[in-house]
């Protein structure tokens, strides 16, 4: 079945707004044609969220406490609900999430899942039949590692929470299992930024304190990074340095983070990161996109709109009274566009 709408098309892996033509079949954008029309609509890639905790959908609304009581396992705030909620319920939070951030313009994710093997099933049973890519990245949970061969790899918290040598088996099973592995670093300070680059991992999640000296490490490493800045924000970590990492030739993408923080809505994520860390809207929104595939290694597909790419894109309307007398397509659709703009998800 062939599709083709008319719009101003962020195009390409460089997010050039222009007027055309796009066509779809079975799925698959087939053609991209420039041409002079008027139109109401920008036509743009899905979001991918590149870092989520979504079992954090159980509690949405937690008191203000420190970092540590509110993530750090196993004593957390979040590890107590979890050990605590059923299997149902926790399905039933996690589906309410997904459907969430298909409805906000995300089509990829990549979930950081705790709870072992059980934490995995949930998150499938979650997901069910949901035209969204899920990236679920496990724990063990009691010792036990089946969970590696459930799910696409391991996010570990901080190398501040386990026994080191733990983590270094950990990682070597992981990837023996050819499985991606990835690990939170530098959110509360500095010191488990150093373990964690020596672990070698295929991403690093936060870095909010990294130093020059840090930086220039995970560079040399050519490992990507993952920023969270609402929740880093929020929790009082503060802004990671997002330009001087990219200056350095890191690959940076965006994520969420915790679920019980902060709302899966990329628009949010994407606005407040360029009003805070790095004011340069096409950039901005490659973090939000094409970055986050390339590190979750799915760019073949998503992040970006291009011929032979799957057609997950969003539909906005430039007469919303959000929307109206925009100059510049794309710095709109960084700083101000809302998901209430949307008026297709394809």
């Amino acid at each position: 079945m062939e599709q083709t709408f008319r719009g101003t098309i962020i195009c390409g892996d460089d997010f050039e707004p222009v007027d055309g033509y796009l066509t779809i079949e079975n799925g698959i954008i087939t053609d991209i044609e420039e041409s002079v029309i008027a139109t109401d609509s920008i036509i743009a890639p899905c979001f991918v969220n590149a870092h989520a905790h979504i079992g954090d959908s159980v509690i949405k609304d937690p008191p203000y406490l420190p970092l540590a009581e509110l993530v750090q396992p196993p004593h957390g705030l979040k590890h107590r609900s979890l050990r605590e909620i059923s299997h149902d319920s926790l399905v039933a939070a996690m589906k309410a999430t997904i459907n969430d951030m298909i409805k906000t313009g995300t089509c990829a994710f990549a979930d950081f899942r705790e709870g072992g093997v059980d934490g995995v099933r949930a998150l499938k049973d979650a997901l069910g039949t949901s035209d969204i890519e899920a990236k679920i990245f496990g724990r063990p949970l009691n010792g036990d590692m089946g969970y590696i061969d459930t799910c696409d790899g391991t996010g570990l918290s901080s190398t501040s929470d386990m026994d080191v040598g733990l983590i270094k088996n950990i990682a070597r099973l992981t990837k023996e299992k050819m499985k991606k592995f990835a690990i939170h670093a530098g959110e509360r300070d500095p010191s488990d930024i150093s373990p964690a680059v020596d672990l070698d991992p295929d991403f690093l999640v936060h870095l909010t304190h990294a130093g020059k000296k840090e930086i220039k490490s995970v560079s040399e490493a050519n490992i990507p990074v993952v920023v969270c800045l609402r929740s880093n924000f929020l929790t009082g970590s503060g802004i990671p340095p997002v330009k001087k990492m990219m200056d350095e030739g890191v690959l940076v993408a965006a994520g969420t983070d915790n679920v019980m923080l902060n709302s899966v809505n990329m628009f949010s994520e994407m606005e407040f990161l360029a009003k805070t860390a790095l004011y340069d809207d096409r950039q901005v929104f490659m973090l939000c996109t094409l970055n986050g595939a390339k590190l979750l290694g799915i760019d073949k597909e998503f992040g970006s709109i291009k011929a032979g790419k799957k057609a997950r894109l969003m539909i906005l309307t430039k007469k919303s009274y959000n929307m109206q007398g925009i100059r510049n397509p794309l710095s709109t659709l960084v700083r101000r566009a809302r998901p209430d703009d949307i008026i297709r998800i394809i």
